[in-house]
This record gives structure tokens, C-alpha cells and sequence, in this order.
């Protein structure tokens, strides 16, 4: 049976993404208008001259995003912890992990192959590159220790064991999506994986082994990240790219679910850290 949903937005997105439950509502960005808006009272609570791919609470107030050509804390200013990347890219998705850690991809604006990045920034301030050869990175999404990380031009969803220290494990393949890409992703309270679809309609959730437990239609061509909060599924969705863009393309959309959130986490950043630059490195993403 297919959902039902509701629509939660009189906007349409040119790249909606973003969702983040977060205390006192619910969160999203516009990437590309570089605006990060609450989708409950549709109000713009940050907006910037550049996009804006992601955010995360910090713990004791304010943001920090992956925007523009790097990390930035949004605190009634904007201040920059580094800008890794150069004018051809810019940053796409990013999440908190328990340990208050923020981490986030990047791509190139032509999405060319190899080109992404992705990026942890620790409490300290401290940038550094974690994987290099992506080409689109979505996600990444947390069930405790294990990370889980879509490339969505690759069509496939990696997962990875994180240590006390950050660094991650191996990795494996932990899904593969044969039709659209997978994009934004979010784990619930049972260590399921759940994964918008781009380019398919639809919604995908993963079981801990990789299978596919359920699939939901969403009437909305280009689905780009999901939140599950207060007994619902909510998805955003993008016209980019569309010619000719349905009724629902762009919408914010909101369908009764009952599983459970994993808890959210929040981004730390010492007192008055001012950032320690970008440190390089990083390494292939694994097969």
C-alpha cells in the first residue's frame, strides 16, 4: 500500500536537503539559495551568499554547516574553521556523531568523477580530510560507532567502524542501489538505514544486513534527505535539473510513520576555538 503523505511546505526547493530534528523543531536547507530555514514555521534562520549543504546544532547554541567551499559556525556571524576546497566544489552533506564530532563531503560542482572529498571536524576546531576519490558523498549517517556513507553517482551506501579517536575502520559495501542514487540518509531507533532515493521516488529502508525491508513511493522525482520525527517520515525533494518539474517535485513531504529516531546528536567545539586549519591526507573509499 502505498503512503500517504502531506505536504509540509508552500515552497519548491531547488535542492532541499538537510533534515535535521533538532530541539525546538525541525530544520532543513536550500543548498543552492544558501538558506537554512525551519520547516515547521517555513522562517529563514540563517541565510548566507553561498550554498549551504548542512548543519548541525552545536552544543551551547548556534551551527556549524558545511557551506560554501568548507566548515563554518553560524552564531549570529559567520566564522570559518577552514576552506579545504577549492572553487570548483563546494560542500554537500554532513551530520554529528556522538562524540560531538561533525563530519561532511564534499563535491565538485560538475560532479566529476573522483573529485569529493569527505571531511571530520573534531571539538578542537581541527579539519581534516578522511577520504579522497568520491564523487558525490551523501549522507553520512550514524548508528553509534558505525558509519554509514552513500556515493550516490557509484550508486552504493558504504559502512565503516568509527574509534574513540575518529579514525575509521576498512569499510564494506553495505548496499547497492540498482535504480537512481542513493542520497541523504538517517538511522533509526532499531539500526535500520533509511535512504532517499534520487531520481527513483522513492524511499529505501535498509535492514542491518543491507536488505531491503520496505520501499515507499514518494511522489516527488528527486527525494534528497529524510528525518523520521514525531511519529513521521519527512523527505525533501529538488526541481534541479528538472525540465519540466511536477506539482510535488521541490515539496517538503510528511507521511505517519511509528519506528522511532535514533537519538540526535549535537557538534561540539571547544570554548573559543577559532579553528587549526585543514589537514590533509585521507585515503581511497573502500570497495
Amino acid at each position: 500500500m502505498s503512503p500517504e503523505w502531506t505536504v509540509l511546505s508552500a515552497e519548491r526547493f531547488a535542492l532541499g536537503e538537510g533534515l535535521r530534528s533538532v530541539a525546538g523543531g525541525l530544520v532543513m536547507t536550500d543548498i543552492l539559495s544558501g538558506r537554512l530555514l525551519s520547516v515547521d514555521t517555513g522562517e529563514v534562520l540563517v541565510s548566507l551568499d553561498e550554498p549551504m549543504g548542512a548543519v548541525a546544532p552545536l552544543a551551547g547554541g548556534g551551527w556549524i554547516a558545511a557551506a560554501g567551499r568548507g566548515i563554518a559556525v553560524l552564531d549570529g556571524g559567520v566564522r570559518w574553521l577552514a576552506r579545504p576546497v577549492d572553487a570548483s566544489m563546494r560542500m554537500n552533506d554532513g551530520v554529528a556523531d556522538s562524540s560531538g564530532r561533525f563530519w561532511a563531503g564534499a563535491m565538485a560542482w560538475d560532479a566529476r568523477p573522483g573529485a569529493g572529498r569527505l571531511f571530520r571536524v573534531d571539538p578542537d576546531g581541527s579539519v581534516h580530510t578522511v577520504f579522497e576519490g568520491l564523487t558525490v558523498p551523501n549522507g553520512p549517517a550514524f548508528s553509534g560507532s558505525t558509519m554509514y556513507l552513500a556515493d550516490s553517482a557509484a550508486g552504493v551506501i558504504h559502512r565503516y567502524e568509527v574509534s574513540e579517536a575518529g579514525e575509521l575502520g576498512p569499510g564494506e559495501l553495505f548496499a547497492r542501489v540498482e535504480e537512481g542514487s542513493p542520497d541523504g540518509m538517517t538511522v533509526d531507533a532499531e539500526g535500520y538505514v533509511w535512504s532517499a532515493i534520487w531520481g527513483a521516488s522513492r524511499v529505501v529502508r535498509f535492514a542491518p544486513d543491507g536488505s531491503v525491508d520496505r520501499v515507499l513511493p514518494v511522489p516527488a522525482r528527486q527525494p534528497t534527505s529524510v528525518c523520521l520525527t514525531g511519529g513521521r517520515l519527512i523527505v525533501t525533494s529538488a526541481t534541479h535539473g528538472l525540465a519540466e518539474p511536477g506539482p510535488l517535485d521541490g515539496a517538503v513531504l510528511a507521511t505517519p510513520c511509528p519506528v522511532a529516531a535514533a537519538p540526535a546528536c549535537q557538534a561540539r567545539l571547544a570554548h573559543g576555538s577559532a579553528g587549526q586549519g585543514h589537514h590533509a591526507g585521507g585515503r581511497p573509499l573502500a570497495g
